[in-house]
């Protein structure tokens, strides 16, 4: 018997079998639950390829999280496909070039807004648009990727910023749906290399040092302990936490330095 067994999951941000959410995917469906993948844009046929690499092809809704046509549309085809949605994971980030790598004062205004608006807003409203799924069996659980925000990391620059607004909006979800049984926590993940990764200029440097500052040691190249983490919280075994950051990064945090 699998830890989600009986229960349907809504995964994003699926783009390659390197991504996180793929890795989140294959463990969801190893533990029995029945996942549905979105995509859009350029990226959807991607998207469509590398889930038949999934041991069972997920059904396939198209979503842009910027768009309340498409959220909408998202929400109306899910309820089509199972009448209660029992956990979210919310894997979607993008930064403009400008808010990477380049310091704190070259980013302009509009720049920051669609990084904020792409991956931190949209898990407000995607819980909006997928709410009373979600409530509809006694509440289900939402799970976000996150990298850690309590630091000024190297090169991160106004994505991390972003990221504690993500850290801040989770506790504020948690506050607002906890009454419906709706859990809302976060993966800080250590550096895996996916092609997101790969977008953040000198990512290199995460991946030279952090195995060595990790006292459980870390594997840049291994997801499963993030999936593992995220299939753990989607399940019942965390039924009374809610508005956790769960760190899955080899300790790293927990070091002054």
């Amino acid at each position: 018997m699998g830890l989600l067994d009986g229960k349907t999951v809504l995964v994003t941000g699926i783009l390659t079998d390197a991504s996180l959410a793929f890795s989140i995917a294959e463990r969801a469906q190893h533990e029995g639950a029945t996942v549905v993948a979105t995509g859009f844009g350029r990226g959807l046929s991607l998207t469509k390829r590398v889930l038949r690499k999934l041991p069972v092809e997920p059904t396939l809704l198209e979503l842009d999280v910027t768009d309340p046509v498409h959220l909408d549309q998202a929400a109306r085809d899910l309820a089509s496909i199972t009448s209660s949605l029992s956990g979210m994971v919310h894997a979607i980030g993008y930064a403009p070039e400008d808010c990477l790598g380049s310091g704190m004062l070259k980013a302009s205004a509009e720049d920051v807004a669609t990084a904020f608006t792409i991956s931190a807003y949209s898990l407000a409203a995607m819980c909006r648009s997928f709410h009373s799924l979600l409530a509809a069996d006694g509440g289900g659980s939402v799970v976000g990727l996150d990298f850690d925000a309590t630091k000024a990391w190297p090169l991160y620059d106004w994505m991390g910023v972003v990221k504690a607004s993500l850290e801040s909006l989770a506790r504020y979800l948690a506050r607002d749906l906890g009454p419906e049984g709706i859990r809302v926590n976060l993966v800080a993940a250590g550096p895996v290399r996916t092609m997101a990764a790969k977008s953040i200029p000198g990512f290199s440097t995460f991946e030279d040092t952090w195995s060595d500052k990790a006292p459980l040691g870390w594997d840049v190249n291994n997801a499963a302990p993030v999936a593992a983490a995220t299939v753990a919280l989607l399940s019942d075994l965390f039924t009374a936490t809610t508005g956790e950051i769960i760190h899955v990064d080899g300790g790293v945090h927990a070091l002054g330095a």
